[in-house]
């Protein structure tokens, strides 16, 4: 396998693009050569099987989408509470909303999994490193977060970009305001905070 970093992201940004357009059953490895403008025969030495370049355009797009070490700064230097998660989500949605091609593209090769073992095998390795590094940033940060409400937190903000960035139910609520719904309710504790249940009636 050709080793070139740089031509490597040539081709998985073009094989984004391509994705992008056409969907997953259009991504060839001739596809990506035309789309990047190079020599026929060129992708398929950088990536020889299909799986390996979809896999590796799923493990281009979080490359692509990785926070700005500034922003991180100046949010790490606040309180870690819920307040900061709410940021820290908002900061996720506004990153993934601003380059929506490549979130729908993740989309598309999570359905094309379910259909290809091989890209199950590769992108899940990938999802499972980046959920595994969201929970040590989370444990490191002094996030009041669980492993498990790292991984609540994962589905509920997929949910809502699956709404934002397609067909949506229509909702009467901004993104902002659906982010601080989401964190706050599922990080609130019983017995803490605004959100925490009413207490049980008693039995006369």
């Amino acid at each position: 396998m050709a080793a070139n970093p740089e031509r490597r992201a040539q081709l998985a940004d073009a094989g984004l693009r391509v994705l992008g357009a056409d969907g997953a059953r259009k991504l060839t490895h001739r596809a990506v050569d035309r789309e990047a403008g190079v020599p026929l025969g060129t992708c398929a030495n950088y990536f020889p099987t299909r799986d390996e370049l979809l896999g590796a355009l799923g493990a281009r797009i979080f490359e692509r989408l990785a926070p700005e070490p500034d922003r991180l700064e100046s949010l790490a230097g606040r309180t870690p509470d819920v307040d900061l998660y709410v940021d820290y989500m908002r900061y996720l949605v506004e990153r993934t909303t601003a380059q929506p091609d490549l979130t729908v593209a993740l989309m598309e090769l999570r359905l094309e999994s379910r259909r290809s073992p091989g890209l199950a095998e590769v992108l899940g390795a990938t999802l499972s490193r980046n959920y595994r590094l969201d929970v040590e940033f989370n444990d490191a940060a002094g996030l009041p977060a669980t492993a498990l409400d790292v991984a609540l937190l994962h589905f509920a903000i997929d949910g809502l970009l699956l709404d934002l960035l397609t067909t949506s139910i229509g909702a009467d609520a901004t993104p902002d305001q659906l982010v601080t719904a989401l964190v706050t309710r599922l990080l609130a504790r019983p017995g803490t905070g605004p959100l925490s249940a009413p207490p049980a009636p008693r039995a006369e």
